[in-house]
């Protein structure tokens, strides 16, 4: 059994604890919080992992008191972390990985993201996600699946074209002038940019070089829904907390003052491609 699996078992356990001291049954608690049994039972049992809002549910029906409420939230988002270790994600490459983002934002009513050194994965090319990939698989050592991992990301792209979603896609100029491609993948991917301004389903923006910026963001982050993902060398951390949701709400609303959209955004990218279109390509190295 791995490490996570055993902490989530443990985790579990004194869930558990805290429901039968609470003096609710399995059934008395799902009905009291409004849930199906099974989910307590998984919960409990290790099978799932409870949300952020599943633990406050849990600390207030037990009444739980503080610190020790402090304490389950900590150990949760440890257990979180350990889950979400890229080498273990990505064990099997990186497909795996994009079937659950795309799962996860054909679900979700709203999709916000701020990338500041990539182009966000839904409005990637399929060159230039290729190159992303790649580069991906071989830092943290992991098979590389690319084709198909490419394929389902490019896949993930509907959710742009559905007109029940909301989609806010923010990108910092330095996503487009810093690049792990060649120049002229660079310039298509642009151009797919270019295309998305266009888009009515989507708003598109961008934060122009020699520009105050309200915040300052540490890394990018995406929204989905009543989640925030945000991505590091070695983990990808999630929280469904409230008060970290309207946190990165916040910070989102406060970058998109200092972006450009539409006519301007399209003025920029222009300028942008035209730079990079004069750029060599890099020379072929022979194995």
């Amino acid at each position: 059994m791995s490490t996570p699996e055993r902490h989530k078992l443990e985790f579990g356990d004194r869930l558990r604890e805290l429901r039968e001291s609470a003096g609710y049954s399995g059934r008395e608690f799902a009905s009291a919080a409004g849930w199906q049994p099974s989910k307590i039972s998984k919960i409990e049992n290790g099978k799932q992992l409870a949300t952020d809002a599943d633990l406050l549910t849990w600390v207030r029906l037990t009444k739980v008191p503080e610190p020790a409420a402090t304490e389950l939230r900590d150990e949760l988002r440890t257990i979180r972390l350990e889950s979400s270790n890229w080498k273990r994600q990505l064990r099997t490459g990186h497909r795996r990985r994009q079937e659950h983002s795309r799962g996860i934002e054909a679900e979700a009513s709203t999709i916000r993201a701020f990338e500041l050194v990539v182009v966000p994965g839904l409005v990637q090319t399929a060159d230039y996600a290729r190159h992303v990939l790649s580069s991906a698989a071989a830092l943290q050592q992991v098979p590389n699946d690319t084709d198909a991992a490419v394929q389902v990301r490019l896949e993930r792209q509907h959710a742009l074209y559905d007109s029940a979603k909301h989609v806010e896609l923010l990108i910092a100029e330095s996503a487009l002038r810093y690049f792990a491609c060649p120049p002229q993948t660079m310039v298509a991917q642009i151009d797919r940019l270019i295309a998305l301004c266009g888009l009515a389903t989507v708003r598109f923006g961008i934060i122009p070089l020699n520009t105050r910026w309200p915040h300052i963001p540490a890394s990018g982050f995406w929204i989905i829904g009543d989640t925030v993902f945000v991505e590091t060398v070695n983990t990808e951390i999630n929280t469904d907390d409230p008060d970290d949701v309207a946190l990165y709400n916040r910070l989102a609303d406060s970058l998109w003052q200092a972006a450009v959209e539409g006519d301007n955004a399209r003025r920029l990218l222009v300028q942008i491609s035209t730079e990079i279109a004069q750029l060599p390509d890099p020379p072929t190295t022979k194995d």
